[in-house]
């Protein structure tokens, strides 16, 4: 994400170093321009004189040892961070970084750096960390979801998917079946997306391929009656977790989203997440925040995140949910669910 940065910094490090030591260097020069050597007033040194003279020379007391003290230490100033986080900015949006996001990161790195002494050495350091504690700052940490499963006395654990039109929710919700599967907790699918046939033909062909029954109802039929009829099905047979489907519905839809209201209502699940896509960007803003005020959204997961090589909407849901990413989707297999790592993340953008 962050591929720029590095040598934005080491720009800007640079360039406060040249000023600096610009300033050391052509200060004397200037002043030894304006000083003409006058005949008349050439005379010879005592040599008390003279060994004040060469003092002057000695190591650690000259010319070079100057510039040493002048550049050992600096301050990043308001007009030279102003000019700079700009670049930053830009960067920031250019990966998928929300605008408001991106302000409140530059705000808080200002903070941070901004008229604080620090060793021409600790400079691109002290920004990549404070960049790095803001970042961190932003995203909640995840935990354990399957520990949470197991925790619950009264079974079943009800989680409720949702999102927009093509965020792969299904796909996802049947890698997480899966996950779940692989560490003995079982699960019951609520092929709750009545809109589309097609994807509860979908959810019967994942279940046949991983042993996990699908309860459905006809096309078109109430989605929360299908959630009310897995959930009853899951307590009769012992299952320990309820998965509900929905169907995709654009974050623009009010309506459908008060459909959304009544399935909650009726199944009271007891984790709401969201998918969305990891590639979505700015528009991911909206419809979380769509999604939040209609349902009350837990957690968030990020499908197609190996095709993002940005990772600003990671940033962005994270900022504006204050709630978790759990899960990355990474690839097309059941396998490819990755429990989201903040360290392991922060680390791959560069810092």
């Amino acid at each position: 994400m962050f591929r720029f940065l590095k040598d934005k910094i080491g720009e800007w490090t640079k360039k406060i170093s040249k000023e600096e030591i610009a300033e050391v260097i052509e200060k004397p020069a200037k002043e030894k321009e304006t000083k003409k050597p006058q005949k008349k007033d050439i005379k010879i040194e005592s040599k008390k004189e003279k060994s004040n003279s060469e003092d002057e020379f000695k190591p650690g007391k000259g010319f070079f040892s100057k510039i040493r003290e002048k550049i050992q230490k600096t301050r990043i100033s308001d007009r030279e961070f102003e000019e700079y986080s700009e670049d930053l900015e830009n960067i920031l949006l250019e990966n998928n970084v929300a605008l408001e996001v991106a302000e409140r990161i530059i705000k808080e790195l200002k903070e941070e750096i901004v008229n604080k002494e620090l060793s021409k050495k600790e400079i691109e350091l002290q920004i990549k960390t404070s960049l790095k504690a803001v970042i961190n700052k932003i995203l909640v940490e995840p935990y354990d979801l399957a520990g949470k499963i197991k925790e619950k006395a009264e079974k079943p654990y009800v989680i409720l998917f949702s999102g927009i039109n093509g965020s792969g929710k299904t796909t996802t919700i049947a890698k997480f079946a899966y996950a779940l599967k692989k560490k003995e907790i079982s699960s019951v699918i609520a092929a709750g997306d009545t809109f589309r046939a097609a994807s509860i033909e979908q959810l019967k062909k994942h279940g046949e391929k991983l042993g996990i029954d699908i309860i459905s109802h006809e096309y078109g039929s109430d989605p929360a009656s299908v959630g009310f009829d897995a959930i009853k099905y899951a307590k009769k047979n012992s299952i320990d977790c309820v998965l509900i489907d929905t169907a995709g519905r654009m974050h623009t839809a009010k309506n459908l989203l008060r459909e959304m209201e009544k399935i909650v209502k009726v199944t009271k699940p007891d984790l709401k997440i969201f998918i969305g896509e990891s590639i979505t960007g700015n528009d991911s803003i909206e419809q979380v925040r769509s999604f939040d005020e209609a349902i009350g959204i837990d957690a968030i997961i990020l499908s197609k995140a190996d095709i993002d090589e940005k990772g600003g909407t990671a940033l962005s849901l994270g900022y504006v949910t204050k709630k978790p990413i759990l899960y990355l989707g990474t690839g097309q297999n059941y396998e490819d669910l990755e429990p989201f790592n903040k360290d392991k993340f922060i680390e791959k953008l560069g810092l």
